[in-house]
């Protein structure tokens, strides 16, 4: 698998140069090597059974129908070739410059560990680049870790809980300097500073929710508003996810299915800064399969995962990926296939990092931003947004809310301001239950939904403004 871009370092593209090269001369084959097996024989563009990048060691996967990266690379090459991919993202899409303060969220499985082990080796590069500076005049952009404890939800033993939050402790302590600090959030915590409030709060809310996918999608919805509190408080200006090339072939499916191919493109992109702290999408290029392989190679001290919690998932989520993962066991380019023919789709125009103007930022860094970043007219613009998922709204939903807009009743409201899918699976059918239903949502939604309702009708005033009389022409 080799990366097209001209600027990836880590020299995957030269793959396919090396195809082109002028055949090696075949060599003579020895009785034996030291190990007792016979030496290969260099045959046309490579030779068989070693590397097909280094050409000088064996590769991960011994088999022979094998059609994945770890049967044509080995360890060493395997790993560069999965960083170049994690490295060509970040820098073509400006996700990490040096004034940032980066917070990434860790579960402990393995895409988030890897997006973790990447995110510091390029932290501890950019520290070695520092002290060797002279002027020292390039920061080093800080990393922050986050985990977000849904012991409330699931139920988990505490002393499970217990050791699986100091194993994660271990892992980022263990990680070379600069140190990282590991914030513990549990997710109550969206709902209220108390605990047992929050916990109350939480139960209630999801109790509500009769829909198993409904009740799923909402968790994740928490999960974000979550982060992006720990993000907002602490300061941090960048939220790394590690969601990869399988996890978002699943939710094309998923949400193609819930109806929401309206808003499925701001979710598929690089980068998500329709929220106040911009998420990124590292791992968008890389198959949950090869980053299973990097954390249990020998080579590289096994990356340690740590799965703390183990949710029951029992809806469509589920089953589209049960769905895609016996897609990608009968043709392994399925998945890749799935988010390649969605990226066409035309993205948001929040799908972008703001272009940077600090001086402190390389020229280079700047420069790239400016060429890769989305243009204005290969962007869709949207300025309101679903009080529960964030997804941004088409008009019908807007068309919605302005036949609620006569309404007294706050949940009316809010109800109206939801996207079509989170009505179906997430609101009450009974209408007498949703005035109930609202008041135990986090306050962050409840204001989320009053901020769309005045967007909304700004909105929609200025697209009738041509339609309206003045007053002037109203008194006449």
């Amino acid at each position: 698998m080799a990366c097209s871009a001209s600027g990836c370092q880590s020299n995957c593209y030269r793959i396919e140069e090396d195809d082109h090269e002028a055949p090696t001369p075949p060599t003579q084959t020895t009785p034996s090597s030291s190990s007792g097996e016979p030496a290969p024989i260099a045959n046309g563009n490579h030779s068989h059974g070693l590397c097909l990048k280094c050409k000088a060691n064996r590769p991960i996967s011994s088999s022979s129908s094998g059609s994945g990266d770890d049967a044509r690379f080995c360890g060493d090459c395997f790993r560069s070739n999965l960083f170049g991919k994690f490295r060509l993202a970040v820098t073509s899409n400006a996700m990490i410059s040096p004034t940032d303060k980066v917070l990434v969220a860790f579960s402990g499985g393995l895409s988030s560990r890897v997006a973790l082990q990447f995110v510091h080796e390029m932290q501890h590069k950019a520290q070695q680049n520092f002290d060797a500076s002279r002027d020292r005049s390039l920061p080093v952009f800080g990393v922050g870790v986050a985990f977000i404890d849904e012991s409330a939800v699931f139920s988990v033993p505490s002393c499970e809980a217990a050791e699986g939050i100091e194993g994660m402790r271990v892992i980022v302590s263990n990680l070379a300097p600069p140190t990282k600090e590991l914030l513990v959030v549990p997710i109550e915590s969206v709902f209220s500073s108390e605990s047992s409030d929050g916990k109350n709060q939480l139960s209630k809310l999801l109790d509500a929710v009769t829909d198993a996918t409904g009740k799923e999608d909402l968790l994740v919805h928490l999960r974000m508003l979550s982060l992006q509190k720990t993000a907002a408080e602490n300061g941090y200006n960048r939220l790394v996810l590690g969601s990869c090339t399988s996890r978002i072939a699943s939710h094309v499916l998923s949400a193609t299915v819930k109806g929401k191919g309206y808003s499925l493109p701001a979710d598929i992109q690089y980068v998500d800064a329709r929220w106040n702290v911009p998420v990124v999408l590292p791992l968008r290029d890389c198959l949950a399969e090869e980053l299973n392989i990097l954390c249990h190679l020998d080579g590289f001290g096994s990356l340690k995962t740590i799965e703390l919690i183990k949710s029951p998932c029992s809806g469509i989520n589920s089953l589209v990926s049960s769905f895609v993962k016996l897609l990608q066991e009968e043709n392994p380019s399925r998945q890749s296939t799935i988010v390649r023919t969605a990226g066409k789709l035309t993205p948001f125009h929040f799908n972008r990092i703001p272009e940077i103007i600090d001086s402190n930022v390389p020229l280079a860094t700047r420069r790239r931003q400016k060429r890769y970043n989305l243009k204005a007219n290969e962007s869709i613009s949207s300025e309101s947004f679903c009080p529960i998922c964030n997804s941004p709204l088409g008009r019908s939903d807007l068309l919605g809310t302005r036949n609620a807009g006569s309404s007294c009743k706050r949940s009316d409201l809010f109800s109206a301001a939801c996207c079509s899918s989170c009505q179906f699976q997430i609101l009450p059918k009974d209408p007498t239950s949703v005035e109930s239903f609202y008041t135990h949502f986090p306050q962050p939604l409840v204001s989320r939904a009053k901020q769309n309702k005045s967007e909304n009708l700004n909105l929609l005033r200025a697209q009738i403004q041509d339609c309206l009389l003045s007053d002037s022409e109203d008194e006449t």
